[in-house]
């Protein structure tokens, strides 16, 4: 019995990237466009992609440096970003 290869009946959403089998599932788990695969998570490396056409690389560095400066350290079960927290800066004891 050969496994892989097989679509869909209808695509489905994983992580906002719409998804035709499970190897496109596999990939878009790991926050990987499946359109794009070479252009990596996050889109880390859309400006060296090839299959992406018209992509600005100025544009693509200004989005990493914002990704970078707002420190997103990943995502609550309920879909609301987690910032990093210092220690005592979500709140302060005092007595």
């Amino acid at each position: 019995m050969a496994v892989g290869g097989v679509n869909y009946a209808s695509p489905v959403q994983v992580n906002g990237f719409a998804c035709m089998n499970c190897a496109d599932v596999s990939l878009a788990t790991r926050h990987i466009d499946p359109a794009h695969p070479q252009s990596g998570p996050f889109d880390r490396d859309a400006a060296t992609d090839p299959s992406r056409r018209g992509v600005d690389p100025v544009k693509v560095e200004a989005l990493k440096k914002a990704a970078d400066a707002a420190a997103i350290t990943g995502y609550s079960a309920s879909g609301h970003v987690k910032a990093p927290l210092a220690p005592g800066s979500a709140f302060s004891l005092t007595a």
